[in-house]
């Protein structure tokens, strides 16, 4: 191996210092850089996926053409807080979120009955794409899950947050369901991205997962809604030993549920393009 293909593997450099060290096209994977400082580095054309970014200080920066998806809180740029700005637009842009920011059980009901609906047109979506071209719901866009993962991945998270914390089922994950990309191998947790189920094998699992949320939301009350989960046990997500407000545990079902289908409908939209262009290009 050539000094300019070298890799660095389970190795320890904790104090290590780099100066005028060239790191193009370098990747970095599960890589700790707490507490780590940059100075006159060129991030030009980076990419950062799955990275956590807190209590971070950046002084002196550019930020140009630059495109950022995720959580934002606290996020002060040149001394203003633009978290509140950002979602002050997404509700302009979308409507519907402010009904899915529940606070008792009716408005639980009433958000999940909403998100139902708002799926049911994405999922329309899908099969016109599918009758097009059965791949192309297995084709993922820009390293994204393909529209058959996002649905293997909200079933996984119905199963982990309503099954496993709140109803106290220590296993209740189907092989099927899908935990996020960057979670750790866990016993009896699967996570099979080879798998290809077709999309009415991934329809039947999601819409089972949705029709339990709805069942359990239908008897829900606010003295539950305001309870703990029970000390969670066995193997999986969340970890053993964790406890959790109700509310807590749906209102992750909700944010999951929401923002997956913004993933889904971004990346359709790109598939939907580049299927037309195909067509175009073939009756030339």
């Amino acid at each position: 191996m050539t000094e300019a293909t070298r890799a660095f593997r389970d190795e320890q450099l904790l104090g290590a210092t780099f100066e005028h060290v060239d790191l193009t096209g370098a990747r970095f994977d599960r890589v700790d850089l707490t507490g780590a400082g940059l100075q006159m580095v060129d991030l030009a054309d980076a990419e950062v996926r799955d990275t956590a970014i807190r209590n971070v200080r950046m002084r002196g920066v550019e930020l140009q053409d630059v495109e950022i998806n995720g959580e934002l809180e606290n996020v002060r740029v040149n001394g203003v807080d633009i978290g509140p700005l950002v979602s002050a637009e997404l509700d302009r842009r979308h409507p519907e979120r402010t009904r899915l920011r529940p606070t008792d059980a009716a408005g639980f009901r009433e958000a999940w009955a909403l998100l139902e609906e708002l799926w049911a047109d994405t999922v329309e979506r899908a099969r016109r794409l599918e009758a097009v071209d059965p791949g192309l719901v297995h084709e993922g866009v820009d390293g994204e899950w393909s529209f058959v993962e996002t649905l293997r991945h909200l079933a996984f998270a119905t199963s982990s947050w309503l099954h496993r914390a709140v109803l106290g089922n220590p296993s209740p994950w189907h092989p099927l369901e899908l935990p996020w990309d960057t979670m750790p191998d866990t016993p009896g947790v699967p996570r099979d991205r080879e798998v290809r189920p077709s999309l009415d094998e991934a329809l039947e699992l999601r819409l089972t997962r949705s029709r339990e949320v709805a069942a359990y939301l239908a008897t829900l009350t606010d003295e539950q809604l305001a309870g703990q989960t029970p000390e969670l046990t066995g193997t999986g997500w969340p970890t053993a030993g964790s406890r959790f407000p109700v509310k807590d545990c749906l209102d992750v079902l909700i944010n999951e549920e929401w923002w997956h289908r913004q993933f889904a409908e971004r990346d359709l939209a790109v598939l939907e393009t580049q299927q037309e262009q195909t067509h175009q290009e073939g009756t030339r």
